[in-house]
């Protein structure tokens, strides 16, 4: 399947294989690209590490005599930091340590190296406080990232949540007894997935409720999470095993094949694209991205325009070698007397590169096939004036995700219409496609998309006040037009702000003005002013503001 918007894939294609070494080089095999890389796909962790003296029990490892639970927590943990550091570099990460209190150890960084060495360097407090650390790190993360921007909390703990007050058994005891200001600051007010890493095994549970209480905690964050334990005795080797199973999980990227035709490309998909349910199904499956992923056409960027997509990502290529091993993307210790990965894979022409050059050149956005009735698009996103990324989005499932495109199944190569759809010099489109049943509408709908307009409309109900009393019936029908609207998006504040206004007018009113202007002036603004309130007698939104009955004669006063 192609699309009828695509040009032709050779043309697109040659294009950019002549189009310079400067595209190339930004984005061949992964390098070159800036600092800022992630921030179009971003995901930051914070690592909120229990430092109380239930963390020191001593464990029995061959060949240590003092081995503390909290030492195999550090194993665990730099064991999770190198392999952010060598695949995962340029994310975000946050050190947080706590017991009764919470401490922000190191903020968020990109240097691995400072993290380790605040970790190696944890000092032992005293009891266990879940509620306040959690609280912490809500605080820690909207301040750097607001609250749209998805975060992983990764919480090392040994499962000894404390007792008496201030434990997690009390605070989830009193949930439903607590005022709006000592909320329980589960779930986040950003979107977050919570990982429970316990440095303890099954066995120690069964004793107590404390996996019951965990599990609750990511109930309570939306069942967005998972608990993991060590299997077998507390040793090194498990530890191991049980932070592998977390980077398997939450971070290793999706590696796929990207196709077009008879060209192929490795490819790595930063971060790995989330199961997506459909809320229609009687018994949903969630459906994933599949490896092989296929470009089935072209389509100019003004006519998908800006769509709804279900998440974004960072399309890396896999360099690799003669022997068909994957030799990554380069790493940062690279020395300058040995080749690096980057360099031996800059030398092999690559599809990804190809394609990602291509879409930038000429202003195009790749549709590609994610799985059944479901697609994404492919497009060439800046970073700066000189690095780009490769980046794709997923839209929503179905087989018509962007209805002014159409049904996706029904689209074709531009050659075989009996003329070009976009014009012998392109200066038209044959998008949006225009829906069957032509749709009515009854009213003019008031819509404020830029300053301009809000103010535009402002200044008429300002013009006609100056005027009064012969724009009676003008004034007060776009005080209307603006009272419904700005009632209709909850915007009582306008209403307040043109009271005021409207109050001021009144008073520089000028000693030839009509007497019926200032009843007029002060009668509106004081309606106004009712409804900005939210009085439902004076703020329904079917209530129209009437001209005050004055008995002024031959002043023009309208009645409506």
């Amino acid at each position: 399947m192609t699309l009828r918007a695509m040009r032709c894939c050779a043309k697109l294609l040659s294009h950019s294989w002549a189009a310079g070494k400067d595209t190339d080089d930004a984005v061949r095999a992964g390098s070159g690209h800036s600092g800022q890389i992630f921030s179009i796909a971003n995901m930051p962790t914070v690592v909120l590490m229990d430092s109380s003296l239930s963390m020191t029990r001593p464990v029995s490892v061959e060949g240590s005599e003092e081995f503390q639970r909290k030492h195999l927590a550090v194993h665990g943990l730099t064991m999770l930091f190198e392999h952010m550091a060598t695949n995962y570099r340029l994310e975000f990460t946050s050190l947080v340590a706590f017991s009764s209190l919470w401490e922000l150890l190191v903020p968020f960084t990109r240097d691995y190296n400072t993290l380790q060495e605040a970790l190696n360097n944890l000092e032992d407090y005293d009891k266990t406080c879940l509620e306040a650390a959690l609280q912490g790190v809500s605080n820690v993360v909207q301040q750097e990232w607001g609250t749209s921007c998805p975060c992983q909390v990764v919480l090392v703990t040994d499962g000894a949540m404390g007792i008496g007050r201030g434990s997690l058994r009390h605070s989830l005891q009193t949930l439903k007894q607590r005022t709006d200001d000592k909320k329980f600051p589960l779930p986040f007010p950003f979107p977050s997935k919570l990982y429970v890493m316990c440095i303890a095994n099954a066995e120690e549970f069964q004793a107590s409720d404390g996996l019951d209480n965990l599990e609750q905690l990511i109930s309570l964050n939306g069942g967005e999470g998972q608990i993991y334990t060590m299997e077998g005795p507390l040793c090194l080797k498990s530890v191991q095993t049980m932070f592998g199973k977390l980077i398997d999980q939450a971070y290793s990227p999706l590696h796929a094949v990207l196709r077009c035709g008879n060209l192929a490309s490795d490819v790595q998909v930063f971060p790995r694209p989330e199961p997506v349910l459909i809320d229609e199904e009687v018994d949903p499956i969630p459906k994933t991205v599949q490896t092989d992923l296929e470009i089935v056409g072209f389509v100019e960027i003004g006519d998908i325009s800006s769509p709804p997509v279900i998440s974004r990502h960072l399309v890396l290529p896999i360099a690799v070698n003669k022997e068909g091993d994957e030799m990554g993307t380069g790493t940062a210790d690279e020395t300058e007397e040995e080749p690096s990965t980057n360099q031996m894979a800059g030398k092999s022409p690559n599809f990804c590169v190809l394609l990602h050059g291509s879409l930038k050149v000429e202003g195009m956005v790749a549709l590609v096939q994610l799985g059944p009735d479901w697609f994404g698009m492919l497009y060439s996103q800046a970073d700066s004036k000189k690095k780009s990324n490769l980046m794709m989005s997923l839209f929503e499932l179905g087989s018509e995700p962007l209805p002014w495109l159409g049904r996706m199944s029904q689209l074709g190569p531009a050659s075989d219409a009996a003329e070009n759809p976009y014009g012998e010099d392109d200066s038209k489109s044959p998008f949006p496609i225009q829906p069957k049943n032509k749709r009515s509408y009854a009213q003019n709908v008031t819509v404020w998309i830029k300053a301009s307009g809000l103010q535009t409309d402002v200044q008429k109900i300002f013009r006609n006040a100056r005027k009064l009393p012969e724009k009676t019936q003008t004034f007060y029908k776009e005080l209307n037009r603006l009272r419904k609207a700005a009632l209709a998006f909850g915007f009582w504040e306008l209403l307040k702000s043109v009271a005021e206004l409207l109050e001021r007018e009144c008073t520089l009113l000028p000693d030839s003005a009509h007497p019926d202007a200032a009843f007029q002036l002060s009668h509106a603004s004081q309606q106004l002013k009712l409804a900005s309130t939210g009085d439902s007698k004076y703020a329904a939104f079917e209530h129209n503001i009437a001209p005050m009955l004055t008995d002024f004669s031959g002043g023009g006063a309208e009645r409506m």
